[in-house]
């Protein structure tokens, strides 16, 4: 559900990062912050209390164009990774265009992945949408780790609906951008198609 800023001629989009406890969801979005123009970017946010953490930041990006002579900015954000904050992570789902799900490659997360991943589809169907009717990437993240298990295991247990994927590691800024890019992509082709 984007929101239309007449005044300043801006689409404001909502991309979500989303994943177990851990995963780098934090990571992705401080390295996108660092590595964002200083002038097309808002302050990074961190809304915390004392046993979980949000972040959030918005940036206007120059090269993905305008739609209809609006320029386009996303607001990025992070849901705290435990099941036990589930209310803040659905509240930050309200009106969201995209979601990158940040699965932890280490083989003894599967279940945390898993969990998390039925958790968001949960979540998102009390929101009034379906995983398969919004523009969604999923990132394997970790995967420098020695443990980190196969693709062939994620894909089978994690993306069984074959939608885009990226290698990531968070830390180092590995396929960091590759995957925002491609949410932002289909956020941008679901817009042209409303509009």
């Amino acid at each position: 559900m984007s929101f239309i800023n007449y005044s300043s001629r801006e689409i404001n989009c909502k991309i979500v990062y989303y994943g177990p406890g851990l995963c780098g969801k934090t990571t992705n979005l401080q390295h996108i912050y660092t590595k964002t123009n200083p002038d097309v970017k808002g302050k990074m946010i961190s809304l915390a209390t004392e046993t979980e953490r949000t972040l959030f930041f918005d940036f206007l990006p120059l090269a993905l164009g305008e739609i209809r002579g609006f320029k386009t900015r996303f607001h990025l954000y992070t849901v705290p990774g435990q099941v036990f904050y589930d209310a803040s992570r659905k509240l930050i789902l309200k009106g969201v265009d995209g979601v990158v799900f940040v699965a932890d490659s280490q083989i003894e997360r599967m279940e945390a992945n898993v969990e998390s991943l039925d958790n968001l589809r949960v979540n998102l169907k009390e929101q009034g949408y379906e995983l398969d009717g919004i523009p969604f990437v999923m990132q394997y993240n970790k995967r420098d780790m020695p443990n980190a298990a196969s693709l062939e295991e994620l894909r089978r247990v994690l993306n069984t609906r074959g939608g885009p994927e990226y290698e990531a590691c968070a830390t180092t800024g590995q396929g960091v951008f590759e995957t925002l890019k491609a949410v932002a992509k289909e956020v941008l082709s679901d817009l042209k198609k409303l509009g």
